[in-house]
């Protein structure tokens, strides 16, 4: 497996983040947020050494205090549509910033998939490694069906779990192709669904300014931009908000093919036409939801082994 395969890459670029100059909070504000958002890492610091002894739902009760305050301190509001999952699931979302990491954790909490560099990050590092987090090494293709092996164990055990299968950030814009990652939905985490016969639940990621309603990229994590640059655009926002929309579980039966069911998770998630899929059934008939500010319509089922095209103002339709 090449370098190239392991690490994807967007096409993102300076031209995709918003243009200096652009009207935010005060300075006074600023710094506001950041003594808060510093006080919540210190919450956070605390929080690993308590999370390891909790029960796994009080742990996710509190994982998703902490996640909600801190995006408020930072000023960024939470919009969550859609039916969340009940129980065990394999979460996948598009990745856009940091920041989705706090929304998913204040969503649903769930156990993480995430590169082996995160472990060094201050703070974030320890609270990661005391959540549970599994880490992977990209260094290491032969590490790989260790690591989904070990997601479906957790899979197994009734927890849930969240990847970006994308492997990396980009602007979340539709439609610049250009700016998506080319592999799109990397399709080896999906085996972990596919072997613990557990639900995939796709989350759609997306920012927007609550003045205009217009989609932003103040949040996006790119390519040379550095963490801090990044943080500071988000702290000097105004009106911020993540939309996280819960889109129709796909229910993979014994033996799927896991190309088929990613490529499936990531037409929920970008609304993209589906591809033909031939050959042996990979999902199970499903009731849709519909996404964000639409209303769920019925339509036809797609013939055996296929996936059918999502309906406008209908959820994904999938069928065995």
């Amino acid at each position: 497996m090449s370098a190239e395969l392991w690490r994807p890459t967007a096409g993102c670029g300076p031209d995709c983040l918003p243009g200096e100059g652009r009207a935010g909070v005060s300075s006074g504000r600023q710094v506001a947020r950041l003594v808060g958002v510093l006080g919540m890492l210190l919450a956070g610091a605390g929080l690993t050494v308590l999370l390891p002894v909790l029960p796994a739902a009080w742990r996710a009760a509190v994982l998703r205090a902490w996640a909600r305050r801190t995006a408020g301190v930072l000023g960024v509001r939470l919009v969550v549509r859609g039916r969340l999952p009940r129980r065990r699931a394999l979460l996948v979302a598009n990745h856009v910033s940091w920041l989705d990491v706090f929304a998913v954790l204040a969503v649903a909490p769930a156990r993480l998939l995430a590169k082996r560099e995160v472990r060094s990050w201050p703070v974030l590092g320890l609270l990661a490694r005391a959540g549970g987090t599994v880490f992977v090494d990209r260094s290491r293709p032969r590490d790989l069906p260790r690591t989904v092996a070990r997601l479906a164990a957790i899979l197994r055990a009734g927890h849930p779990v969240t990847v970006f299968p994308e492997g990396t950030t980009w602007c979340g814009i539709v439609p610049p192709a250009a700016c998506r990652p080319r592999r799109g939905f990397r399709p080896a985490v999906f085996q972990a669904a596919v072997d613990a016969g557990a639900p995939v639940v796709p989350l759609r990621i997306s920012y927007r300014c609550a003045a205009t309603g217009a989609t932003t990229t103040t949040a996006a994590f790119l390519g040379d931009d550095t963490l801090w640059r990044s943080v500071r655009r988000v702290l000097a926002a105004r009106d911020l908000v993540v939309d996280v929309a819960v889109t129709a579980a796909l229910h993979p039966v014994p033996g799927a093919d896991r190309r088929v069911l990613a490529r499936a998770a990531e037409s929920a998630v970008h609304l993209l036409p589906p591809r033909p899929a031939a050959g042996r059934p990979t999902l199970a008939v499903l009731d849709p939801v519909a996404p964000p500010g639409s209303v769920a319509a019925s339509g036809p089922v797609a013939a055996p082994g296929s996936v059918a095209a999502p309906a406008v103002g209908a959820g994904l339709g999938l069928a065995a």
